[in-house]
């Protein structure tokens, strides 16, 4: 079971933000959006490529948080069904839209 949540971030914020979500482990997909919804940035998590795409995938975002402006980061997790569907890093300024 996938498990979407949306946190909304300003460009300082989405390094930080990112590498929280990544570590959290359950996190399958990031999707990084401007304010208008618009995909700026799809980065698939999986467990045995994380150490690979993390040093060039964290350029391009540090890139992007230096521009001022908002951000949408679209959170895909997968879950068991016997597992509770909230983390701290997942509710963490989540946006209810």
């Amino acid at each position: 079971m996938n498990v979407n949540s949306t946190i909304r971030v300003k460009g300082s914020q989405l390094v930080d933000t990112t590498k929280d979500l990544v570590q959290d482990g359950d996190v399958r997909r990031l999707i990084i959006k401007d304010t208008n919804h618009t995909t700026v940035m799809e980065v698939p998590v999986t467990v045995g490529v994380v150490g690979f795409i993390v040093a060039p995938t964290m350029a391009a975002i540090t890139a992007l948080a230096a521009l001022p402006a908002e951000y949408l980061v679209e959170v895909v997790r997968e879950r068991s069904e016997t597992e509770p569907t909230a983390s701290p890093a997942a509710t963490r300024g989540a946006d209810h839209e």
